[in-house]
């Protein structure tokens, strides 16, 4: 049975730029940047723990990190509101050619 994934918003403040570059990389392995410090991540459970403990390796006390958790609804509302192409979301299918 597949682990349940969700949506994920990574934001960060990180104070040196040598820093900053490794997390950036890191967290670009596992989301879309949508702004300069925030990315989206499709994660599982499993997967937001690896990322955040690989990610504690790199960051230091007087850098600041925020995972949010968004909800299926609170996804599902966001075309809503936003500009077109805001937020794309995936089919989740294949196609077969």
């Amino acid at each position: 049975m597949a682990e349940q994934k969700n949506w994920y918003l990574v934001c960060y403040d990180i104070r040196c730029p040598k820093r900053w570059r490794k997390a950036y990389k890191l967290i670009e392995g596992y989301g879309d940047r949508l702004q300069y410090s925030i990315f989206r991540c499709w994660l599982s459970q499993r997967t937001r723990e690896k990322m955040r403990w690989q990610l504690e390796k790199i960051l230091t006390q007087e850098d600041d990190l925020i995972l949010i958790r968004l909800s299926h609804q609170c996804v599902k509302g966001l075309p809503a509101y936003n500009r077109p192409n805001t937020w794309m979301m995936d089919s989740g299918g294949f196609r077969v050619l």
